[in-house]
């Protein structure tokens, strides 16, 4: 798909759907890039679908790696709050004939598979604070 049918296709999304920054949609297909790389590495070459829990996995880990301590202001910013919401982008995406899906997929498979704050700010702070919470 080229660069203008997917602004297009954000732009019609986030018309009937304002919830999440545009910027949220051109980050999560970075991350499913980053996932499917990374799924194809794993089955030497072979090209397969992603789960919705992988997706969530990649989606953390490229946040991670892309934006360090940053990830859960630069989320919380754009509006993605939880692993569902990651989901209600990536159907709204399918929705666009952007993405696609198999007959299986649901938006129930984003369900919260890890808890945002735990994923993204628990790895940033001090080990003290982790291992004994202020009173």
């Amino acid at each position: 798909m080229h660069a203008s049918a997917f602004q297009e296709a954000i732009s019609a999304i986030v018309q009937r759907d304002s919830r999440f920054d545009p910027d949220a949609y051109f980050f999560l297909k970075e991350a499913l890039d980053f996932t499917v790389k990374r799924s194809k590495e794993e089955n030497e070459g072979e090209n397969r679908h992603v789960s919705g829990p992988e997706l969530l996995a990649g989606f953390r880990d490229f946040a991670l790696e892309q934006f360090g301590p940053m990830a859960a202001t630069l989320l919380r910013e754009w509006g993605v709050r939880r692993c569902t919401h990651v989901g209600e982008m990536v159907f709204a995406l399918i929705g666009e004939q952007v993405f696609g899906k198999q007959d299986s997929d649901t938006l129930e498979d984003f369900g919260d598979i890890f808890d945002f704050e735990e994923a993204f700010v628990l790895p940033f702070l001090p080990q003290e604070n982790i291992h004994h919470p202020a009173a």
